[in-house]
């Protein structure tokens, strides 16, 4: 008898930038919208911190009256980002390293959960970061690509 013996494979660790989450709100078109629609089935393993969580409800919720979701459907997606995402906590900040505090949130979680990738649309904002720490900087399609989400 023949066994097959699959691999185990770590899931990419990621931690997604703000401009990420607001882009997919306001268009279900894009590469942002297709990588938020496959959070929590196991294609990547997604990090969150309570400073980056209020970024996210921060800058979503400046979003209401310009799109068609209300408040309670915003809640609904970051209640549901949270309960499938892995939640760290920051113990050592980097500030400052990149020129946006805000971008240091990002930063301080992807290293705090040694993350391979960091998916942004601003990649010139962490240009240093690949360098200094080994994370990739990636644009949602790239990272949609790599793990073979599209072609």
């Amino acid at each position: 008898m023949v066994s097959h013996i699959i691999p185990f494979m770590n899931l990419p660790e990621i931690v997604i930038d703000t401009n990420l989450l607001v882009a997919a709100l306001r268009s279900n078109r894009g590469a942002s919208f297709k990588l938020l629609s496959i959070v929590g089935q196991n294609k990547f393993n997604m990090n969150i911190s309570v400073p980056l969580l209020i970024e996210y409800e921060d800058a979503t919720k400046r979003l209401i009256g310009k799109i068609a979701l209300k408040e309670k459907d915003i809640d609904h997606i970051l209640n549901y980002i949270c309960s499938v995402s892995t939640h760290r906590k920051i113990f050592f900040l980097w500030r400052p390293f990149l020129k946006d505090s805000k971008d240091d949130l990002v930063l301080e979680l992807a290293v705090s959960s040694k993350c391979h990738s960091i998916i942004t649309y601003n990649k010139k904002d962490f240009s240093r970061v690949q360098k200094h720490f080994g994370i990739q900087i990636l644009t949602p399609k790239e990272f949609l690509k790599k793990i073979g989400e599209i072609k």
